[in-house]
């Protein structure tokens, strides 16, 4: 299932206030214990699309949050978020477009396949994300209906992102996330060739105040369990297959890294080869165990196809 999305850059917005949403509860509600002013006052800045949440402009005043969303207050009316566009046309001068790709629907969970250079989530430099592509799609066809943050991948991989459809099966996941999570497996493609072809790799993870995530055997870190088996080589690149256990920040990166084999295009953590013009690294495979049925739902997205370029072209 694809639908197009418009991509464009919006202007940098400025806030007025920015709260972190600790438990579930409605929009109006919400907004009500963290301002201090009246109900009309809140009603007004929602009908003028001045409230965003994960980054998108909400009217709906009942909305449910979750914990960890982010609700915002702009100074300005926001109507101009990309919206998706269920009949695109090829015309001059339209603004670029990617697909969303959707890869799983069911009537609790929506997976897309993210394309490399899109967030997941917004961030106070940019507001266009996954999530607001995947809530215009389902108000589309419902509007009190809003996805559900579970988890992130970086703004430059690739692959399987889910968000569950309602509060209950968010919070349920979000409680016991690595209980639940049976495999997340990714794809790299690294500099050079690996000696061990495969292996584990085991550290503590920090990071500094520059925001780069470095490994270290200090306990008091974050424990990532990484581990990898070559599938492709060429001599000048190997591609892999990655299963990780622990879903760090930076995980694979910091660890492809540590061995000496950084994923290309990776300049962050010492990469100075490009040859896909993107970064090496797409999420392929999540695994979970529905959390009131016990149902195991796997959700795939294909490697791309440049990820294979450098080497033969059979599978």
């Amino acid at each position: 299932m694809r639908n197009k999305v418009t991509k464009e850059r919006p202007e940098k917005i400025e806030y007025t206030a920015s709260f972190k949403v600790n438990r579930s509860d409605e929009l109006l509600e919400f907004l009500l214990k963290k301002m201090n002013t009246s109900r009309n006052n809140v009603k007004n800045l929602l009908s003028h699309h001045m409230v965003l949440v994960n980054g998108s402009p909400v009217s709906q005043y009942n909305l449910m949050l979750a914990k960890d969303d982010e609700v915002k207050i702009t100074k300005k009316p926001q109507l101009d978020m990309p919206r998706v566009k269920n009949n695109p046309q090829n015309k001059k001068n339209k603004p670029k477009r990617v697909y969303l790709d959707i890869i799983y629907e069911d009537d609790d969970f929506i997976a897309i396949n993210k394309p490399n250079g899109l967030l997941s989530v917004e961030s106070d430099k940019e507001r266009e994300c996954a999530f607001s592509y995947v809530l215009e799609y389902m108000q589309e066809n419902d509007p009190k209906s809003r996805p559900f943050v579970l988890h992130r991948i970086d703004k430059e991989t690739s692959g399987v992102l889910v968000f569950a459809k309602n509060v209950k099966i968010h919070s349920m996941l979000k409680l016991n996330w690595n209980e639940y999570i049976k495999t997340r497996e990714y794809f790299a493609m690294v500099e050079g060739t690996l000696k061990e072809k495969e292996g584990r790799i085991t550290s503590y993870l920090k990071e500094n105040q520059n925001n780069l995530v470095y490994s270290t055997q200090d306990p008091s870190g974050l424990l990532a369990v990484t581990d990898y088996k070559v599938k492709k080589e060429n001599g000048q690149y190997s591609l892999l297959s990655v299963l990780i256990f622990t879903g760090r920040k930076n995980q694979i990166r910091v660890h492809m890294h540590d061995i000496g084999n950084p994923i290309v295009g990776d300049d962050k953590y010492g990469c100075t080869k490009n040859p896909l013009k993107r970064l090496g690294l797409h999420a392929s495979r999540l695994e979970f165990l529905h959390p009131i049925t016990k149902e195991l739902i796997s959700i795939k997205a294909p490697v791309p196809n440049i990820f294979y370029g450098p080497f033969e072209k059979e599978r």
